[in-house]
């Protein structure tokens, strides 16, 4: 697993979308600097985009530079000052080190519930023999305490979102040899599920991995969502097996199918209280990737394109409406894209700001307000990691 705290900053620019389409809102926002753990930089989600870092008391969470040098930097710098980082707890102007397992670690906050739990990764004192860096654990900050979640088998492990019930959805490499590995690691990558005190493997449609998706604004209980390898045969267009969407629950993993092609993936799928998931499938071909949506009624449903090759959806909220980007037209290849929302079943583009040909959607409230940004590194990396450009775009989202 590839040293996560080592990714760069998102500057995010908001984008507002009226409660109906076709009304005028003017209303007005207050940015909040939410300062550091003494260091330059703090960062956006570990996890890449559709994770809540932000729950409605007003909790903040993400991670922090410190004033201290990165105990790590014989492995690699985190970061350009080679500066030490901690999860931080931000609540009315004031920011708290979440800190880290025990040693001299790094830390990382990747989601909050409504509870204030949050959940996360710390490095430890343990160098992984596997990547020969020291080994990440999966962790959970409740009451002021940090607890090591563990593994159902295997050695490193990422604290992926926490749901209103407590339950912790996270990723662990169980160190049985995978020559179709997700992280190109050579193990497999598997999705846990963490309960009062207990870890478990959900399971896979049948191929060796299976990673989580997004939290969104939550998660029902007993749910999750991700992509999973259906088989151990790779197909010839990609040199690996078929990834499809999942969704695991009540302990029963369901394939949502796909939209043709042989690779689900890009942005992680999230699901909503009235049971529809999104996500990002490629076409058949495997040369472009939609957004769908799925429900158990109509199953997956391609959300299609501002006339362009691709699109994706990356945050849903209860009402169904789906946010992300599209490509617009233009030559393949060389295609901008906007920040949309599909509603009713019709997509609307929302357009850019002054001095930006490009946008995407990012974040979606129950209002319909939405969030998002840009940036050229992120857009050059998701347009030209086509296959499984969803380990391309969580190193350049990411802090």
């Amino acid at each position: 697993m590839k040293r996560t705290l080592a990714l760069a900053a998102t500057l995010l620019a908001a984008l507002t979308l009226p409660a109906r389409l076709n009304a005028q809102q003017h209303t007005r926002y207050k940015l909040i600097d939410l300062g550091t753990l003494g260091g330059p930089h703090s960062y956006g989600s570990v996890n890449g985009d559709g994770f809540q870092l932000l729950n409605n008391s007003g909790v903040v969470v993400s991670a922090a530079e410190l004033t201290t040098p990165d105990p790590n930097a014989a492995f690699g710098c985190g970061n350009p000052e080679c500066l030490q980082v901690h999860a931080f707890r931000w609540k009315d102007g004031v920011m708290t080190d979440l800190g880290a397992l025990p040693g001299n670690n790094d830390s990382a906050a990747g989601s909050i519930n409504s509870r204030g739990w949050i959940t996360g990764q710390s490095t430890s004192s343990v160098i992984d023999p596997i990547q020969g860096i020291p080994q990440s654990r999966a962790v959970l900050w409740k009451h002021g305490e940090i607890i090591d979640l563990g593994t159902p088998g295997g050695l490193a492990a990422l604290g992926i979102y926490v749901n209103d019930s407590g339950q912790v959805v996270g990723l662990f490499d169980n160190s049985t040899p995978d020559p179709f590995s997700l992280f190109g690691i050579g193990v497999q990558i598997r999705t846990f599920v963490w309960e009062d005190g207990v870890t478990r493997d959900i399971g896979t449609l049948g191929g060796p991995d299976a990673i989580p998706g997004s939290s969104c604004s939550g998660q029902p209980r007993d749910e999750v969502v991700g992509y999973s390898f259906i088989s151990s045969t790779p197909n010839a267009s990609t040199g690996m097996p078929t990834l499809d969407p999942f969704l695991w629950k009540d302990g029963k993993m369901i394939d949502l199918g796909n939209l043709g092609g042989t690779i689900s993936g890009s942005i992680g799928p999230c699901a909503n209280h009235h049971g529809q998931v999104i996500g990002v499938s490629n076409l058949a071909g495997d040369l472009v990737s939609h957004a769908f949506l799925w429900d158990k009624d109509s199953g997956i449903k391609d959300l299609g394109t501002l006339g362009g090759d691709s699109s994706e959806a990356i945050w849903l909220n209860e009402a169904g409406d789906v946010v992300g980007s599209a490509d617009l037209s233009g030559p393949s290849g060389n295609q901008a894209h906007d920040a949309v929302i599909w509603r009713s079943g019709k997509i609307h583009d929302l357009g850019t700001i002054p001095g930006d040909p490009c946008s995407r959607g990012r974040g979606l409230n129950s209002r319909g307000q939405v969030v998002g940004g840009e940036d050229v590194k992120e857009r050059l990396c998701l347009r030209i990691a086509t296959v499984l450009d969803f380990v391309c775009g969580g190193e350049v989202d990411s802090p």
